[in-house]
Protein backbone atom coordinates (compact mmCIF):
# COMPACT_ATOMS: atom_id res chain seq x y z
CA UNK A 1 0.00 0.00 0.00
CA UNK A 2 1.32 3.43 -0.86
CA UNK A 3 -0.26 6.77 -0.06
CA UNK A 4 0.88 10.27 -0.88
CA UNK A 5 -0.26 13.66 0.39
CA UNK A 6 -1.69 16.27 -1.95
CA UNK A 7 1.37 18.50 -1.61
CA UNK A 8 3.90 15.76 -2.25
CA UNK A 9 5.52 16.91 -5.49
CA UNK A 10 9.08 16.40 -4.34
CA UNK A 11 10.58 15.24 -7.62
CA UNK A 12 10.28 12.79 -10.42
CA UNK A 13 10.14 9.09 -9.71
CA UNK A 14 13.54 7.45 -9.90
CA UNK A 15 13.57 4.03 -11.54
CA UNK A 16 14.67 1.08 -9.45
CA UNK A 17 18.20 0.18 -10.42
CA UNK A 18 19.11 -3.41 -11.12
CA UNK A 19 21.73 -4.96 -8.84
CA UNK A 20 24.84 -6.02 -10.63
CA UNK A 21 24.58 -3.56 -13.54
CA UNK A 22 28.04 -3.14 -15.02
CA UNK A 23 28.95 0.03 -16.85
CA UNK A 24 32.16 1.94 -17.53
CA UNK A 25 33.17 5.47 -18.29
CA UNK A 26 33.09 8.82 -16.53
CA UNK A 27 30.71 10.87 -14.42
CA UNK A 28 29.65 14.16 -15.92
CA UNK A 29 30.22 17.58 -14.41
CA UNK A 30 27.00 17.46 -12.36
CA UNK A 31 28.02 14.17 -10.78
CA UNK A 32 25.22 12.25 -12.48
CA UNK A 33 25.86 8.63 -13.30
CA UNK A 34 24.82 7.15 -16.59
CA UNK A 35 25.73 4.76 -19.30
CA UNK A 36 29.46 4.49 -18.96
CA UNK A 37 29.70 5.83 -15.39
CA UNK A 38 32.87 4.94 -13.50
CA UNK A 39 32.88 1.36 -12.19
CA UNK A 40 35.43 2.05 -9.44
CA UNK A 41 34.32 1.23 -5.91
CA UNK A 42 33.70 3.74 -3.19
CA UNK A 43 35.35 3.38 0.21
CA UNK A 44 34.24 3.17 3.83
CA UNK A 45 36.42 4.91 6.39
CA UNK A 46 36.24 4.49 10.15
CA UNK A 47 36.77 7.68 12.12
CA UNK A 48 36.38 8.99 15.65
CA UNK A 49 34.47 12.24 16.19
CA UNK A 50 34.88 14.16 19.43
CA UNK A 51 31.58 15.41 20.77
CA UNK A 52 31.99 18.58 22.79
CA UNK A 53 28.24 18.40 23.32
CA UNK A 54 28.67 14.99 24.98
CA UNK A 55 31.40 15.96 27.42
CA UNK A 56 30.57 15.45 31.07
CA UNK A 57 27.53 13.23 30.52
CA UNK A 58 26.60 11.69 33.85
CA UNK A 59 26.33 8.08 32.71
CA UNK A 60 29.99 8.12 31.69
CA UNK A 61 29.78 7.42 27.97
CA UNK A 62 32.79 8.49 25.96
CA UNK A 63 32.38 11.80 24.08
CA UNK A 64 34.61 10.33 21.37
CA UNK A 65 32.23 8.57 19.00
CA UNK A 66 33.12 6.03 16.33
CA UNK A 67 31.60 6.65 12.91
CA UNK A 68 31.68 5.13 9.43
CA UNK A 69 32.01 7.43 6.43
CA UNK A 70 31.14 6.21 2.94
CA UNK A 71 32.93 8.04 0.13
CA UNK A 72 31.52 7.47 -3.38
CA UNK A 73 33.79 6.34 -6.25
CA UNK A 74 34.18 9.85 -7.65
CA UNK A 75 35.44 11.23 -4.32
CA UNK A 76 38.89 9.82 -5.11
CA UNK A 77 38.79 10.26 -8.87
CA UNK A 78 37.66 13.90 -8.92
CA UNK A 79 39.72 15.82 -6.37
CA UNK A 80 38.14 19.15 -7.29
CA UNK A 81 34.59 18.08 -6.53
CA UNK A 82 32.62 18.62 -3.32
CA UNK A 83 29.76 16.40 -2.17
CA UNK A 84 26.49 16.56 -0.22
CA UNK A 85 26.37 14.58 3.01
CA UNK A 86 23.64 12.24 4.25
CA UNK A 87 23.61 11.87 8.04
CA UNK A 88 22.25 8.38 8.69
CA UNK A 89 21.19 7.42 12.24
CA UNK A 90 20.99 3.81 13.41
CA UNK A 91 18.39 2.22 15.65
CA UNK A 92 18.37 1.07 19.26
CA UNK A 93 21.16 -1.42 19.99
CA UNK A 94 22.94 -0.54 16.76
CA UNK A 95 26.32 1.04 16.23
CA UNK A 96 28.29 2.77 13.48
CA UNK A 97 28.40 -0.40 11.36
CA UNK A 98 24.61 -0.92 11.28
CA UNK A 99 24.30 0.16 7.64
CA UNK A 100 27.61 -1.25 6.44
CA UNK A 101 27.63 -4.72 8.01
CA UNK A 102 24.34 -5.45 9.79
CA UNK A 103 21.03 -4.27 8.33
CA UNK A 104 22.41 -3.08 4.99
CA UNK A 105 25.51 -2.98 2.82
CA UNK A 106 25.91 0.73 2.26
CA UNK A 107 29.01 0.47 0.10
CA UNK A 108 27.63 -2.18 -2.26
CA UNK A 109 24.29 -0.44 -2.64
CA UNK A 110 25.77 3.01 -3.12
CA UNK A 111 28.39 1.80 -5.59
CA UNK A 112 25.67 0.10 -7.64
CA UNK A 113 23.58 3.27 -7.65
CA UNK A 114 26.58 5.42 -8.56
CA UNK A 115 26.80 3.60 -11.88
CA UNK A 116 23.15 4.23 -12.71
CA UNK A 117 21.53 6.72 -15.03
CA UNK A 118 20.59 10.02 -13.38
CA UNK A 119 21.93 9.20 -9.89
CA UNK A 120 24.02 11.69 -7.90
CA UNK A 121 26.42 10.30 -5.30
CA UNK A 122 26.79 11.65 -1.78
CA UNK A 123 28.95 11.05 1.26
CA UNK A 124 27.12 9.07 3.97
CA UNK A 125 28.09 9.15 7.65
CA UNK A 126 26.73 7.02 10.50
CA UNK A 127 27.90 7.80 14.06
CA UNK A 128 27.62 5.31 16.90
CA UNK A 129 24.93 6.38 19.36
CA UNK A 130 25.41 3.26 21.48
CA UNK A 131 25.32 4.20 25.16
CA UNK A 132 25.42 2.61 28.59
CA UNK A 133 21.86 1.41 28.01
CA UNK A 134 22.32 0.52 24.31
CA UNK A 135 20.97 3.74 22.80
CA UNK A 136 21.06 7.51 23.36
CA UNK A 137 17.62 8.20 21.84
CA UNK A 138 19.36 11.13 20.09
CA UNK A 139 17.96 13.42 22.77
CA UNK A 140 19.35 16.18 24.97
CA UNK A 141 19.96 15.17 28.57
CA UNK A 142 22.58 15.79 31.26
CA UNK A 143 22.65 12.04 31.80
CA UNK A 144 23.37 11.03 28.18
CA UNK A 145 24.77 14.30 26.83
CA UNK A 146 23.33 16.63 24.22
CA UNK A 147 22.89 14.34 21.23
CA UNK A 148 20.83 16.88 19.33
CA UNK A 149 23.79 19.27 19.23
CA UNK A 150 26.25 16.45 18.63
CA UNK A 151 24.51 15.46 15.39
CA UNK A 152 23.60 18.94 14.17
CA UNK A 153 26.78 20.72 15.22
CA UNK A 154 29.75 18.56 16.27
CA UNK A 155 29.32 15.87 13.62
CA UNK A 156 28.46 18.35 10.85
CA UNK A 157 31.48 20.49 11.75
CA UNK A 158 33.73 17.41 11.68
CA UNK A 159 32.51 16.34 8.27
CA UNK A 160 32.83 19.84 6.81
CA UNK A 161 36.38 20.22 8.15
CA UNK A 162 37.70 16.74 7.27
CA UNK A 163 36.03 16.01 3.92
CA UNK A 164 35.24 17.84 0.69
CA UNK A 165 31.63 18.57 1.52
CA UNK A 166 29.15 21.11 0.22
CA UNK A 167 28.87 22.93 3.54
CA UNK A 168 25.31 24.21 3.20
CA UNK A 169 21.94 23.02 4.52
CA UNK A 170 20.73 22.54 0.94
CA UNK A 171 23.33 19.78 0.60
CA UNK A 172 22.66 17.95 3.87
CA UNK A 173 20.15 15.15 4.36
CA UNK A 174 19.12 13.53 7.64
CA UNK A 175 17.76 9.99 7.81
CA UNK A 176 17.38 7.17 10.28
CA UNK A 177 15.77 3.85 11.07
CA UNK A 178 13.72 3.03 14.19
CA UNK A 179 15.38 4.96 17.06
CA UNK A 180 17.33 6.68 14.29
CA UNK A 181 14.07 7.65 12.57
CA UNK A 182 12.93 9.16 15.86
CA UNK A 183 16.23 11.02 16.12
CA UNK A 184 16.06 12.28 12.54
CA UNK A 185 12.56 13.64 13.13
CA UNK A 186 13.36 15.11 16.54
CA UNK A 187 16.55 16.81 15.38
CA UNK A 188 15.10 17.67 12.00
CA UNK A 189 12.17 19.54 13.55
CA UNK A 190 14.53 21.63 15.64
CA UNK A 191 17.36 22.20 13.17
CA UNK A 192 16.05 23.11 9.71
CA UNK A 193 18.92 25.59 9.63
CA UNK A 194 21.27 22.61 9.22
CA UNK A 195 19.39 20.04 7.09
CA UNK A 196 17.34 20.20 3.87
CA UNK A 197 15.62 16.81 3.42
CA UNK A 198 14.43 14.12 5.85
CA UNK A 199 13.85 10.39 5.39
CA UNK A 200 12.21 8.59 8.32
CA UNK A 201 12.35 4.78 8.25
CA UNK A 202 10.09 2.88 10.67
CA UNK A 203 10.46 5.57 13.32
CA UNK A 204 9.96 4.51 16.91
CA UNK A 205 8.72 6.48 19.89
CA UNK A 206 6.43 8.85 17.97
CA UNK A 207 3.85 8.46 20.74
CA UNK A 208 4.61 7.90 24.40
CA UNK A 209 4.03 4.68 26.31
CA UNK A 210 1.49 5.87 28.88
CA UNK A 211 0.89 2.40 30.32
CA UNK A 212 4.29 0.79 31.00
CA UNK A 213 4.38 -2.91 31.72
CA UNK A 214 4.84 -3.35 35.50
CA UNK A 215 7.02 -6.46 35.14
CA UNK A 216 9.24 -4.77 32.57
CA UNK A 217 9.66 -1.71 34.78
CA UNK A 218 10.39 -3.87 37.83
CA UNK A 219 13.21 -5.59 35.92
CA UNK A 220 14.66 -2.20 35.03
CA UNK A 221 14.29 -0.88 38.58
CA UNK A 222 16.23 -3.90 39.86
CA UNK A 223 19.34 -2.54 38.10
CA UNK A 224 20.96 -0.40 40.77
CA UNK A 225 24.61 -0.04 39.71
CA UNK A 226 26.52 0.87 36.58
CA UNK A 227 28.05 -2.59 36.57
CA UNK A 228 24.60 -4.18 36.53
CA UNK A 229 23.60 -1.83 33.71
CA UNK A 230 26.61 -2.90 31.64
CA UNK A 231 25.72 -6.57 32.21
CA UNK A 232 22.08 -5.97 31.25
CA UNK A 233 23.14 -4.22 28.05
CA UNK A 234 25.26 -7.22 27.05
CA UNK A 235 22.14 -9.32 26.55
CA UNK A 236 20.31 -9.73 23.26
CA UNK A 237 17.19 -7.76 22.44
CA UNK A 238 15.81 -4.83 24.37
CA UNK A 239 15.54 -6.32 27.86
CA UNK A 240 15.48 -3.98 30.87
CA UNK A 241 17.96 -1.64 29.18
CA UNK A 242 15.39 -0.03 26.89
CA UNK A 243 13.47 1.48 29.82
CA UNK A 244 16.71 2.75 31.30
CA UNK A 245 17.69 4.29 27.96
CA UNK A 246 14.34 6.06 27.75
CA UNK A 247 14.66 7.34 31.31
CA UNK A 248 18.25 8.49 30.84
CA UNK A 249 17.19 10.50 27.79
CA UNK A 250 13.76 11.79 28.83
CA UNK A 251 13.61 11.73 32.65
CA UNK A 252 17.19 12.36 33.76
CA UNK A 253 17.87 13.14 37.40
CA UNK A 254 21.32 14.53 38.26
CA UNK A 255 20.55 13.95 41.95
CA UNK A 256 19.82 10.25 41.61
CA UNK A 257 23.16 8.43 41.26
CA UNK A 258 24.58 6.16 40.05
CA UNK A 259 22.36 5.96 36.93
CA UNK A 260 21.03 9.54 37.19
CA UNK A 261 17.51 8.81 35.98
CA UNK A 262 13.96 8.32 37.18
CA UNK A 263 11.74 5.45 36.10
CA UNK A 264 7.93 5.71 36.00
CA UNK A 265 7.43 3.68 39.16
CA UNK A 266 5.46 4.36 42.34
CA UNK A 267 4.89 7.99 43.24
CA UNK A 268 7.18 9.04 40.37
CA UNK A 269 5.01 7.46 37.68
CA UNK A 270 2.74 10.39 36.72
CA UNK A 271 5.55 12.96 36.60
CA UNK A 272 7.94 10.71 34.69
CA UNK A 273 5.33 9.63 32.16
CA UNK A 274 4.50 13.30 31.59
CA UNK A 275 8.16 13.89 30.73
CA UNK A 276 8.20 10.90 28.38
CA UNK A 277 5.06 12.15 26.69
CA UNK A 278 6.63 15.57 26.25
CA UNK A 279 9.46 13.89 24.29
CA UNK A 280 7.13 12.12 21.84
CA UNK A 281 7.22 13.95 18.47
CA UNK A 282 3.47 13.67 17.92
CA UNK A 283 3.04 15.57 21.19
CA UNK A 284 5.29 18.50 20.26
CA UNK A 285 5.20 18.56 16.46
CA UNK A 286 2.79 21.53 16.50
CA UNK A 287 5.57 23.69 17.97
CA UNK A 288 7.87 23.08 15.01
CA UNK A 289 5.61 23.53 12.00
CA UNK A 290 7.52 26.59 10.69
CA UNK A 291 10.75 24.61 10.75
CA UNK A 292 9.22 21.61 9.02
CA UNK A 293 7.92 23.87 6.27
CA UNK A 294 11.52 24.74 5.41
CA UNK A 295 12.37 21.22 4.24
CA UNK A 296 12.42 20.56 0.54
CA UNK A 297 11.18 17.00 1.07
CA UNK A 298 10.14 14.65 3.89
CA UNK A 299 9.65 10.91 3.34
CA UNK A 300 8.12 8.42 5.77
CA UNK A 301 7.98 4.65 5.34
CA UNK A 302 7.08 1.60 7.42
CA UNK A 303 6.44 -2.11 6.87
CA UNK A 304 2.91 -3.44 6.78
CA UNK A 305 3.85 -5.97 9.50
CA UNK A 306 5.61 -3.40 11.70
CA UNK A 307 4.01 -2.59 15.04
CA UNK A 308 4.97 1.04 14.43
CA UNK A 309 2.76 1.28 11.34
CA UNK A 310 -0.10 3.12 13.06
CA UNK A 311 2.15 5.80 14.53
CA UNK A 312 3.84 6.37 11.18
CA UNK A 313 0.40 6.97 9.69
CA UNK A 314 -0.39 9.48 12.43
CA UNK A 315 2.80 11.38 11.63
CA UNK A 316 1.84 11.51 7.96
CA UNK A 317 -1.62 12.78 8.93
CA UNK A 318 -0.15 15.43 11.21
CA UNK A 319 2.09 16.75 8.42
CA UNK A 320 -0.81 16.70 5.99
CA UNK A 321 -2.95 18.62 8.46
CA UNK A 322 -0.50 21.50 8.29
CA UNK A 323 0.00 21.21 4.54
CA UNK A 324 3.63 20.11 4.92
CA UNK A 325 4.80 18.24 1.82
CA UNK A 326 5.60 14.62 2.59
CA UNK A 327 5.42 11.15 1.10
CA UNK A 328 4.23 8.13 3.07
CA UNK A 329 4.65 4.51 2.01
CA UNK A 330 3.59 1.25 3.62
CA UNK A 331 5.58 -1.56 2.05
CA UNK A 332 5.44 -5.37 2.52
CA UNK A 333 7.75 -6.21 5.41
CA UNK A 334 8.54 -6.22 9.10
CA UNK A 335 10.49 -3.69 11.16
CA UNK A 336 13.87 -4.82 9.81
CA UNK A 337 13.22 -7.23 6.93
CA UNK A 338 13.62 -4.72 4.09
CA UNK A 339 16.06 -2.11 5.39
CA UNK A 340 18.76 -2.97 2.85
CA UNK A 341 16.33 -2.92 -0.08
CA UNK A 342 14.67 0.30 1.06
CA UNK A 343 18.03 1.95 1.53
CA UNK A 344 19.11 1.19 -2.03
CA UNK A 345 15.83 1.60 -3.86
CA UNK A 346 14.27 4.46 -1.90
CA UNK A 347 16.49 6.30 0.59
CA UNK A 348 19.55 7.01 -1.55
CA UNK A 349 17.54 7.91 -4.71
CA UNK A 350 15.39 10.22 -2.54
CA UNK A 351 18.42 12.23 -1.50
CA UNK A 352 19.85 12.10 -5.01
CA UNK A 353 16.89 14.11 -6.22
CA UNK A 354 16.22 16.35 -3.19
CA UNK A 355 19.68 17.63 -2.20
CA UNK A 356 21.75 20.24 -3.99
CA UNK A 357 24.81 18.81 -5.71
CA UNK A 358 26.29 22.16 -6.72
CA UNK A 359 27.82 24.97 -4.62
CA UNK A 360 25.19 27.44 -3.48
CA UNK A 361 25.76 30.94 -4.84
CA UNK A 362 25.14 33.66 -2.26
Amino acid sequence: MKTMCAACAVGAVVAVLVLGTSVTGVVNAQGRGGRGAASAAGTVEKVVVHGKSLEGNLEGDSPDRAATVYLPPTYASDQSRRFPVIYLLHGYGGQEDTFTERLASLQQSSDTLAAGQGFSSAIVVTPSAYSLHKGSMYSSSPTTGDWERFIAEDLVAYMDSHYRTLADRMSRGLAGHSMGGYGALRIGMKRPDVFFSLYLMSSCCLTANRNPNPESMAASEAIKTREQAVEAASGRGFGPSVNLASAAAWSPNPKNPPLYLDLPIGDNEPAVLAKWTANAPLAFIDQYVPGLRRYRAIAIDVGDQDGLRADAGKLHEALDRYGIANTFEIYPGTHTSDVAVRFQEQVMPFFSRTLSFAPVKR
